[in-house]
């Protein structure tokens, strides 16, 4: 049993693009399906298929660009079971220059730090990506 899910998710994706693997299957949630979703629509993975299987399950398929290089280079956990911390709508600052993102954990949902600006929300800073 992993107390973390954020983080055993997104260790995965990071673990399975430094070997080359092209699906990441992962224990469902709703909050860590949202977060597949948002990194869909960021590009760092593909596709995001739900399972129906008993357990239920999430399929990752992660993004490479031309080159065959995983998409993504780096991910840091912010927010820690044992440490959360939160930002607000002002503290939420670019990634690398904006280069990556920083996903924070909203009462409007998940959101990356410029969308988090743009609607005024703030919350739990769950990881930054790049």
């Amino acid at each position: 049993m992993v107390s973390d899910r954020v983080g055993d998710f997104i260790i995965r994706l990071k673990n399975a693009g430094a070997i080359s693997n092209t699906k990441v299957v992962a224990p469902h949630s709703k909050h860590i399906e949202e977060i597949a979703f948002k990194l869909k629509k960021l590009g760092y993975v593909e596709e995001v298929k739900v399972t129906n299987d008993t357990p239920k399950t999430i399929e990752v398929t992660l993004a490479y660009d031309d080159r065959g290089n995983h998409k993504i280079k780096g991910v840091k956990r912010v927010s820690k079971p044992g440490r959360r911390m939160y930002v607000s709508a002002t503290e939420a600052h670019s990634v690398k220059n904006g280069l990556g993102a920083r996903l924070i954990s909203t009462p409007r949902g998940v959101l990356t730090d410029s969308e988090a600006r743009k609607v005024n929300a703030g919350g739990e800073s769950l990881f930054e990506i790049w």
